[in-house]
């Protein structure tokens, strides 16, 4: 397509609307809930759940290690944990979301919009703090693929992963949610006093029905078996799109 100058130009979005930000309203999911954070209410449960042991970690200094990505761990008690909160959720961006496990309707993690620019129809999600007792469930996935769903029934027509390059979890997760790896942005942020190289993903409208749809049928009851063991791996789905487009 090309302009009356003769110069190449994007395709034209008809009838384009910027969305609105995203509302400050529950999503229901078959596993969790996500709720608007209020660091009065959610706090108390934040700061257990983050410092439950892990059989994986040895000690509350190995523990603290979990925030190494997120630039460290910012408080050190419960106060100090409401007190973060408070700053997290005191504006618009980010917006900020707190994981409910339903088996006590308790906080056992959180996440956030950011970034979000309505102008372009563009957000991302980020600020991924998950407690041990999310790991290895499907609330981990779920939660973030309600956000995914949430972002596009808005209307946004991108949402964004972005995260150290060097941590290797959260770009196996964004790949296994059906996020594309768009490049590697280098020498991107200093974060305590350490270069940052970031990787960054993206899903697009036009990608998000058939990456739906994965996300559905991997949630489905027939996918889990009596001990809640998956039958099919969501990185399997996803990873036969990326095939079948090439």
């Amino acid at each position: 397509m090309t302009n009356d100058y003769g110069q190449p130009v994007g395709a034209a979005i008809e009838n384009w609307r910027p969305p609105s930000l995203p509302d400050a309203v529950a999503l229901q999911g078959r596993f969790c809930r996500l709720e608007p954070l209020d660091p009065a209410l959610h706090a108390p449960a934040l700061w257990q759940a983050w410092q439950m042991p892990d059989p994986a970690i040895a000690n509350d200094h190995e523990a603290k290690a979990r925030w190494t990505y997120l630039g460290g761990r910012r408080f050190d008690d419960e106060a100090g944990c409401r007190r973060w909160l408070e700053t997290m959720t005191a504006g618009n961006d980010p917006r900020c979301y707190a994981i409910i496990d339903p088996a006590d309707d308790r906080a056992v993690g959180m996440a956030t919009y950011l970034r979000i620019v309505p102008t372009d129809g563009s957000l991302e999600i980020g600020h991924l703090s998950f407690s041990p007792r999310m790991a290895r469930t499907p609330i981990s996935s779920e939660a973030l693929m309600l956000m995914i769903r949430y972002a596009f029934e808005l209307g946004y027509r991108r949402v964004e992963w972005k995260c150290d390059a060097l941590n290797a979890p959260s770009r196996r997760a964004a790949e296994r949610l059906g996020f594309r790896f768009e490049g590697l942005f280098r020498q991107h942020r200093v974060v305590n006093g350490r270069n940052r190289d970031t990787a960054w993903f993206s899903i697009i409208d036009e990608e998000w029905p058939a990456i739906r749809r994965c996300h559905e049928q991997w949630l489905s009851a027939e996918n889990f078996d009596i001990d809640g063991r998956q039958r099919r791996s969501l990185s399997n789905m996803t990873a036969e799109l990326t095939r079948a487009e090439r």
